[in-house]
């Protein structure tokens, strides 16, 4: 497959336009394992001081926060371990976004979006000093009072008020008051490889879009390492295999061409290979005649045998010495 059709990994994008990989994981910072303490210097989450925002914030990369949330305004309690950004302010906490692993380009800008944080105020309200972005008013129509259009008035009325119900059925936003906070990062590259990666607030807009700017080594790009799909023993393996298949082939062609040798002769130090063999015979003909004395059948036998022939001799030698002796008294007669 190509690299276009290949899914990403995690946290990792391609520039559209340079072709460069980019892989963000290594800057994704992590809660300690259970019954791990926190190492020291370790901070958590990245932190950005929001100077004029009155408040400052706790954002990770392609992941939820470490910190735990308490109290999470506008968000159900399910949804607090998705949170990868928040601020704090009055003993409260905004999430400004939710957990998100995929960045995109923005034509040549690397950007990673989070959505769906705490509701974000009514656009009703006064805008704060923070931020003084203001809505243009939209023109007054002119009504005409007739006198005939009350029910239609009224029956206009009824049917936006279906229409709102239905929107409100399907999910979507019906006014400000239900937009949900959204953080974008914008990640520049930082040329200098002992910089540490660093991200600061630039602005919010109505107090429910939230702009930073990261910089980091890593989002520099590079060229994508390509996937090993062996493991080290693998290779290893794979190394010593071709190692012994040259040492086959390049000992049967020089004992065959310079040599003369033929059959089984053609294989390189076949002296040494048919000792071995013979001293492999050997030992097995050992083993196998020692185990044989143990058995019973064979003991049995022997014991037998040996005490027949031991009784039979006896008696002749009885039969012989009975023998010479009246031989004797024959003689002596």
């Amino acid at each position: 497959a190509s690299s276009s059709e290949r899914p990403w990994k995690p946290c990792t994008a391609r520039s559209p336009t340079t072709e460069r990989f980019f892989d963000l994981n290594p800057i994704h910072r992590t809660a300690p394992k259970e019954g791990e303490k926190r190492k020291e210097g370790d901070e958590g989450s990245w932190h950005a001081r929001g100077y004029d925002y009155g408040a400052n914030f706790t954002i990770n990369f392609c992941g939820a926060v470490v910190e735990e949330l308490e109290n999470v305004q506008g968000l159900e309690k399910s949804m607090w371990k998705n949170v990868s950004a928040f601020y704090e302010k009055d003993d409260k906490q905004y999430a400004i976004g939710l957990e998100s692993y995929e960045p995109v380009f923005r034509g040549r800008k690397l950007v990673l979006n989070y959505t769906g944080g705490s509701l974000c105020p009514s656009s009703n309200k006064k805008r704060s000093v923070h931020n003084p972005v203001s809505l243009p008013l939209s023109p007054r129509k002119i009504i005409v009072d007739n006198g005939d259009d009350d029910d239609d008035d009224k029956d206009k009325d009824d049917k936006e008020k279906d229409d709102k119900d239905k929107d409100k059925e399907d999910g979507k936003p019906k006014s400000d008051g239900e937009r949900r906070k959204t953080t974008v990062i914008s990640l520049l590259c930082e040329s200098d490889p002992l910089t540490k990666t660093s991200i600061s607030f630039v602005a919010s807009i109505d107090d429910c879009v939230y702009f930073f700017e990261g910089r980091s080594p890593y989002a520099c790009g590079g060229v994508e390492a390509a996937a090993q799909s062996l493991g080290p023993g693998g290779v290893f393996g794979v190394i010593v295999l071709i190692a012994v298949l040259v040492y086959l082939a390049g000992g049967c062609v020089y004992q065959r061409t310079v040599m003369h040798q033929r059959g089984w002769r053609q294989l390189p130090n076949y002296a040494m290979w048919a000792g071995i063999g013979g001293f492999l015979k050997d030992i097995f003909i050992i083993l196998t005649s020692s185990c044989t004395r143990f058995l019973p059948s064979r003991r049995g036998y022997s014991r037998v045998s040996l005490g027949h022939d031991s009784r039979g001799r006896g008696r002749r030698n009885e039969d012989e010495n009975r023998l010479i002796d009246n031989l004797d008294e024959e003689w002596d007669d």
